[in-house]
């Protein structure tokens, strides 16, 4: 039997009270197995980051039930998900999330740290292609050079679940082709299970399933 990591049912989400409530998520139900990655599409505004926030435990859905990893969250306090952000689950977020006083080594020790561990910095970059930037700081790198960046810290923290959100929405065409292999064959060789939002068509493509987030539920 395939081991899920995420099991949601029901999932319902709504911001705002009465004349100005806006109801986001409905009822929304959907599985992903270990080792699996699927591509939430859907238009801006759908809820795709809402749907994220609350996988990553920053919301709490107002209906319905959550399982990460066979467990319910219903419940979790505040330092339980904060101890799943450092060690089981990792958002990889569009605009990279790097600390702009940290060199790019230090960005990825720290990462590490916070989960508790110790990696080879050098040897996440050389496999993400970017040994070169190591000692650069966020500001001093490209669009292509800040997301392989992240996603270097990402799986420095050696996740079970990546979330990543429009992982290549600030690259040009050029740098999304050349970010995208990367991202899939980092994320094989480590046998993670990924989620990823997105408006790009090639990027979903890549993915094991493609579903699309319309009036707040999931469809294939």
């Amino acid at each position: 039997m395939t081991e899920l990591v995420i099991r949601a049912d029901g999932i319902c989400k709504h911001y705002g009270r009465g004349q100005t409530r806006v109801q986001v998520l409905r009822g929304l139900c959907f599985e992903l197995a270990a080792g699996e990655s699927v591509a939430i599409m859907g238009p801006s505004g759908c809820g795709k980051s809402t749907l994220l926030n609350l996988l990553n435990g920053l919301i709490r859905p107002d209906e319905g039930t959550l399982e990460l990893f066979g467990q319910p969250c219903q419940g979790l306090s505040d330092n339980a998900w904060a101890g799943l952000r450092r060690t089981r689950v990792a958002t990889l977020f569009q605009d990279g999330n790097l600390v702009s006083t940290l060199n790019v080594v230090r960005n990825i020790a720290f990462r590490a740290g916070l989960a508790g561990l110790e990696v080879e910095p050098l040897g996440l970059l050389r496999a993400l292609g970017i040994a070169e930037v190591a000692q650069r700081y966020p500001d001093q790198l490209s669009g292509g050079q800040r997301q392989r960046a992240a996603l270097a810290c990402a799986f420095a923290v050696q996740p079970e679940l990546i979330l990543a959100d429009e992982p290549t929405g600030s690259l040009d065409e050029t740098s999304a082709r050349r970010v995208m292999p990367l991202f899939f064959e980092a994320m094989h060789e480590r046998g993670l299970t990924a989620l990823i939002v997105t408006h790009n068509p090639s990027l979903a493509r890549c993915c094991d399933r493609v579903l699309e987030l319309s009036n707040g539920a999931l469809r294939p």
